[in-house]
């Protein structure tokens, strides 16, 4: 069957030093050879984190393995792996043929990827299914060419929606957060943390309930999504909600180049087709619906949600706070020898263009 003794060809044949031009031509004449087993359809088996009925897990990936058999007939089918391992190694996992396609945080490899955080910046003001299509596109005009995503075929960027405040006390005030021990994912956040003075502890999104349940950190960083998710509203009895958020995440889907060549030239292109803005838009807008679902579970659980105005002193604060954070972001885009003022402009312009189409849910639930 292809999936046993072919699909790993391309990642031995990458293992022996052959280059990647070779490397197509040997699976043509393999792929040629191998006759009537290529009946058999493709799996392509996909590394993911986070619990069953996590939004990814539950709603993008089954959405999108539906448009590719669909787009292909028949001919590949999509199968989720859990247990490879957390996020921060899954480029690694799919450059080195061991998964097909994954998805990861860019948070999780700050070293790697900088212009990725120019969705992440605060004050975008819109939610992720706006943000996410907004930055597939602007990404592909001006951020690409810097090679960020190089060793794997990028299908996909996006944003969870705003991330927010949850914690074990409420917060009156930016004040307030200056001490805590906060759980940190990476990237813009990691900025964050430095000005409101929190302790960042850093570990993965799986990981958070059990650290605010043993006390380990006093609150987190992330989606309204997350209060159902990772179960946060069994653990965090505060939730604080600025408009707009803290931030945006963003995330990243990606595929083993040898393994996306290794298809039949239909296939690949159908599967293409079905990725790219389409596949962004349909992930940050599963997550904006996942945070209108983490607002039901955190009432069903009583939590005390502090949903805060554009007014209020607090927001005030955080605008305060953020100050010049953009400039950070343009010196380095700069350094990569990228239009940053072009690109952030364009980008913040289309997301709120898309924003104001009708159907879109709010950025602050």
């Amino acid at each position: 069957m292809r999936n046993n003794s072919v699909r790993w060809l391309p990642a031995k044949l990458a293992a022996i030093g052959l280059g990647r031009a070779v490397r197509q031509a040997v699976m043509v004449s393999m792929l040629g050879a191998a006759g009537t087993v290529l009946a058999d359809p493709v799996v392509m088996h996909v590394a993911t984190a986070g619990p069953p009925g996590h939004v990814q897990n539950s709603i993008v990936f089954p959405t999108w393995a539906k448009w590719i058999e669909d787009a292909t007939e028949g001919r590949v089918t999509v199968k989720l792996e859990y247990g490879l391992g957390s996020q921060s190694t899954f480029f690694n996992l799919v450059e080195d043929g061991i998964a097909d396609v994954a998805w990861a945080y860019h948070g999780y490899v700050p070293g790697r990827f900088q212009l990725t955080q120019i969705v992440e910046l605060p004050n975008l003001g819109v939610n992720a299914e706006a943000a996410s299509q907004a930055y597939w596109e602007v990404y592909e005009k001006y951020l690409a060419k810097a090679g960020e995503h190089e060793g794997v075929q990028l299908l996909g960027l996006f944003t969870h929606g705003p991330g927010q405040i949850h914690s074990t006390h409420e917060i009156r005030s930016m004040a307030d957060l200056a001490g805590m021990k906060v759980r940190i994912g990476g990237g813009i956040q990691q900025v964050l943390g430095e000005r409101m003075h929190v302790t960042p502890v850093g570990a993965p999104g799986p990981k958070v309930y059990e650290m605010m349940q043993q006390g380990i950190v006093d609150g987190v960083f992330m989606p309204a999504a997350s209060q159902k998710d990772f179960r946060l509203a069994e653990v965090a009895p505060w939730l604080t909600l600025l408009p707009g958020g803290l931030y945006l995440g963003s995330f990243a889907m990606f595929a083993n180049e040898d393994f996306m060549d290794s298809l039949e030239p239909r296939d690949r292109k159908a599967i293409l087709a079905v990725s790219g803005a389409k596949l962004s838009a349909l992930a940050g807008k599963a997550w904006d619906q996942s945070d209108l679902k983490g607002i039901e579970m955190a009432e069903q659980y009583k939590v005390h949600i502090n949903r805060l105005q554009a007014d209020s002193p607090m927001v005030a604060e955080f605008q305060q706070l953020t100050k010049g954070i953009d400039q950070q972001w343009l010196a380095i885009a700069k350094e990569k020898g990228v239009d940053g003022q072009a690109a952030l402009t364009e980008l913040r312009q289309r997301a709120h263009e898309l924003m104001a189409q009708e159907g879109q849910v709010a950025a602050n639930p």
